[in-house]
């Protein structure tokens, strides 16, 4: 469990340093807010991880995984790239070769979701059937510290040192604590082996869970469903940093609120979802968070309509965070509950793209968006995108008492 930890750890500290983190290094060198959200293609790869998930599933690198196991030997490959990767993020001028950060930052991205994507299987090959929810939840943990350390350990560094390439090396060697973990956690007991013929390796491998998901019933009102249920909060999050910058909040200001603060509010979202799936089920506890997140993003419309308000902040991020993390807590449990075990990590890696993908290609208009109309507007406007998840939820629940969809998720 200590392990699962400090792996969710090493998957957490990458995800702020492509967008979120990095949108205050681009806003500080100038880039307009048009250009800033051009940047959020680079969380592309999160959502087309379950294009190579299957290689990662099936094929054996040589040598280190005889030394470590395939699994293993997967996450230390992705930790290393990860390691150079964000140092020559850090090498980068975003001012004078913004072409440059955005493709570092697609490589880190890439790296980043590969390791999801392995330590992800990883831990349910580890754990028996029992210990599956202790051991998400320890993942889960160390994720959320890792965004504290990688969101307001790193504006406190920017302040402190003045140089974010400072700040990004700095994070670049925190990725030491994923490697010196690979090394020392066990092998799993049973290892799914790679197959070596090619024919049983692509039908297997590659087109298998894919098959098996359209083999289910509604299985396209499921998709519209994991596609929408996280949008609006999604595309609030995205221009969280630029609005509270834009609006005159500082480096500080915003770490010590928005994101120590945000990260502890949202831990017990998490808890208290955890606890609402057990006793309400999971559609109950998904209902609950789908009104409550539609709710928290005219928060946002009340700190555009006060301005620079800390009290508001404070209100703002708590309850945005508490009900995000509820949100999450009910998502995640949902999405688990869809994929069969024999393909854990591509299945898995696809729902939870997919639960993403609008967001960032939709993400890479919000700044054209937010200069055309006012932060107001623009977030009441995410809302209203809120809505179609309920809705399809709706109809989900609705099927199901005709016609039962999944027993687990349903």
């Amino acid at each position: 469990m200590i392990g699962l930890f400090f792996l969710g750890f090493a998957s957490g500290l990458p995800r702020l340093l492509v967008y979120s983190t990095l949108t205050f290094w681009l806003m500080e060198v100038g880039l307009d807010i048009k250009a800033v959200g051009l940047f959020s293609a680079t969380a592309t790869p999160y959502n087309l991880k379950f294009l190579w998930a299957p290689l990662l599933d099936r094929v054996r690198i040589p040598v280190l995984a005889s030394m470590l196991g395939n699994r293993r030997a997967w996450m230390l490959l992705t930790q290393l790239g990860l390691v150079a990767t964000i140092a020559g993020l850090a090498l980068t001028n975003p001012a004078v070769t913004p072409l440059w950060t955005g493709v570092l930052a697609i490589m880190v991205a890439t790296l980043s979701a590969s390791q999801d994507v392995v330590i992800d299987a990883y831990r349910v090959e580890l754990l028996e059937d029992e210990a599956q929810g202790s051991g998400a939840a320890m993942a889960v943990f160390g994720y959320r510290i890792a965004m504290l350390v990688a969101g307001a350990g790193a504006l406190y560094m920017a302040t402190w040192s003045g140089s974010w390439t400072v700040t990004y090396l700095a994070m670049a060697a925190m990725m030491g604590v994923g490697i010196i973990t690979t090394l020392l956690v066990s092998r799993p007991l049973v290892e799914l082996e790679p197959n070596t013929d090619l024919r049983s390796h692509f039908v297997d491998g590659i087109i298998g869970p894919f098959r098996d998901f359209l083999s289910r019933p509604s299985w396209g009102l499921i998709l519209l469903f994991v596609l929408t249920f996280k949008l609006g909060d999604s595309m609030a999050s995205t221009m969280t940093n630029p609005f509270l910058i834009d609006i005159g909040f500082s480096k500080i200001e915003i770490a010590d609120v928005s994101k120590v603060f945000g990260v502890f509010a949202s831990l017990i979202g998490v808890s208290l979802g955890g606890l609402m799936v057990r006793r309400a089920g999971i559609v109950g506890a998904l209902w609950v968070a789908g009104v409550v997140q539609l709710l928290s993003n005219f928060m946002f419309c009340l700190q555009a309509y006060l301005g620079r308000n800390l009290y508001s902040l404070i209100a703002m991020v708590g309850f945005e965070n508490l009900t995000g993390g509820l949100g999450t807590a009910a998502f995640v449990a949902y999405l688990s509950s869809l994929c069969n075990k024999r393909y854990t990590a591509t299945q898995y890696a696809l729902l939870t793209a997919m639960s993403s993908i609008l967001h960032t290609f939709l993400g890479m208009g919000t700044g054209y968006l937010v200069a055309s109309i006012d932060w107001f507007w623009y977030f009441a406007l995410t809302a209203l995108i809120a809505i179609p998840g309920l809705v399809f939820l709706w109809l989900l629940r609705t099927l199901e008492a005709k016609e039962p969809l999944n027993t687990q998720a349903i």
